[in-house]
């Protein structure tokens, strides 16, 4: 299905990001990713195959690494056709408790750095002419129902999805799509945590989702990497909710 994909994956040091790197270092041409964590990259390291892949240490936000990445791509025979961004944050305040400096900081780590790495992927895609080439961003939930004391990263995935509905349809004329998936609750790093000390949370969020469970993170790679593919190709500018039907209950 991605076969033929060269695909750039952010945040790939757990959960969510590191199922969507091991699926397109099976299944696709090749995988570039970023990780913020060195201890992450160390344990990611060990395993790559590095016949598919390349990881590369360092944040988002460091424009030189991007342009790093770029650069290795162009020079090698593979060059990026893909972007998954998926790096971010989460950030839990009251709303009458944030700070400038904290909405501040959720903006450039949750959408202002996703912004400039889809604009650096657009300019290599044009500049190398590129074609049938694909951005996922990544949202979340919160963003599209709303939860207390979440009003800043609500407010960046909403964001991002606006963002995403303009770059398809101003660059729909260069072959590029682009869609974001919105997870719901998935077993990724904070899941342990919910069942072992907060059984409450976790059994409402059981009784309000109607397939009854968390979902995994291939649940969200399999979505993600179908709209890598060129059996989306006619899907772009959409928003695709991945919650086990909680949105909808």
């Amino acid at each position: 299905m991605i076969n033929d994909k060269v695909v750039l994956v952010t945040g790939i040091g757990k959960g969510i990001g590191a199922e969507i790197f091991n699926r397109c270092q099976r299944d696709s041409k090749f995988v570039f990713g970023i990780v913020r964590s060195k201890k992450d990259f160390l344990k990611l390291r060990k395993d790559i195959n590095t016949n598919k892949s390349k990881i590369f240490l360092g944040d988002i936000k460091d424009s030189n690494l991007i342009k790093k990445i770029f650069n290795f791509s162009k020079k090698s025979k593979f060059k990026i056709n893909c972007l998954v961004n998926n790096a971010g944050e989460r950030q839990r305040i009251p709303f009458l408790k944030i700070k400038k400096k904290q909405i501040k900081n959720i903006f450039l780590n949750n959408y202002e750095n996703q912004f400039f790495l889809c604009q650096e992927f657009v300019k290599f895609v044009i500049r190398n002419d590129l074609k049938k080439t694909s951005i996922v961003n990544l949202g979340s939930i919160v963003g599209v129902n709303g939860f207390k004391e979440l009003s800043g990263y609500a407010s960046t995935k909403q964001a991002l999805e606006g963002l995403t509905k303009c770059l398809a349809v101003e660059f729909a004329k260069k072959d590029i799509r682009v869609n974001i998936v919105h997870p719901g609750f998935i077993k990724t790093s904070y899941y342990e945590d919910f069942v072992k000390y907060k059984k409450k949370i976790y059994n409402w969020t059981l009784l309000r989702t109607p397939q009854k469970r968390w979902g995994e993170p291939e649940d969200v790679s399999n979505l993600i990497c179908f709209l890598l593919s060129d059996e989306s190709k006619f899907i772009t500018g959409q928003s695709f909710i991945c919650d086990g039907g909680w949105v909808s209950s």
